[in-house]
């Protein structure tokens, strides 16, 4: 698509993401995939006969809530999702689970809660319950510890409440799906801080320089990637089971 058009925008679904890598997997599986750039890039396409728009926000709260109005006026989906990455909060969550919110907090005391109810298989690497939406990347495991104890959440990242702000004032459904790319059982790289941009895009340079400073963190950067992408892959397979019921739902 070169740009929104009025009968042929209309989506299905919208899906909100910060990093094209979260959805890349999911798309994959999508045809007729088409894609156009403004202030945001969008992505969208068909599963089956449900049509599909993703915008990919960059990091932040502003930027998921601009991207969010963005992708309803250019859409107007019957339903929102915030999907992407996570960090676990829970010791038991592992690289490739999958959490969906329940509620969502930040740390300004800002909280939504989510209508209807999802069941949990923690077994089957599910898990339900509260998501977190932080300023800042959270790197450490210490870091998660005191968030979780404090939030009581299970899984952290930096945009669901934005987009389900924005879904819910403008009477919207909406779900937060994330899976988990980093859990509790290290610290990620301290170099992934100056690397990944505002926008999502991997700034060169910094990936460069962290190369000559610590050669070590190219073995560190190569594990995170796997990771990403095995979350990546993981969060397709679970919007393979509710995209349907989502649209039935939805109709």
């Amino acid at each position: 698509m070169t740009g929104p058009k009025a009968d042929h925008a209309h989506a299905d679904i919208g899906i909100v993401c910060a990093l094209p890598i979260e959805l890349g997997e999911f798309l994959t599986r999508c045809q007729r995939v088409h894609h156009y750039k403004g202030e945001f890039h969008f992505r969208g396409g068909r599963y089956d006969d449900i049509r599909i728009a993703v915008a990919e926000s960059g990091l932040g709260y502003a930027r998921a809530r601009r991207a969010t109005v963005a992708l309803i006026d250019a859409h107007s989906p019957r339903w929102i999702l915030s999907c992407g990455f996570s960090g676990a909060l829970l010791p038991e969550m592992k690289n490739g689970h999958i959490a969906v919110a329940d509620s969502i907090v930040d740390e300004h005391g800002q909280e939504q809660k989510l209508a209807g109810s999802f069941p949990a298989d923690p077994e089957r690497g599910l898990f339900v319950g509260r998501l977190l939406t932080a300023d800042e990347m959270v790197r450490t495991v210490a870091e998660k510890e005191s968030l979780a104890e404090k939030y009581e959440a299970i899984a952290v990242d930096m945009e669901s409440l934005a987009v389900a702000q924005v879904a819910l004032e403008q009477k919207i459904r909406f779900m937060a799906v994330r899976a988990i790319s980093d859990d509790m059982s290290a610290d990620l790289p301290p170099e992934i801080l100056s690397i990944i941009g505002s926008t999502g895009a991997v700034r060169v340079g910094a990936a460069l320089g962290s190369l000559i400073k610590r050669p070590g963190s190219f073995k560190d950067m190569m594990h995170l990637r796997e990771n990403a992408h095995a979350a990546a892959k993981s969060l397709a397979t679970f919007l393979d089971g509710i995209v349907h019921q989502l649209h039935k739902a939805g109709s």
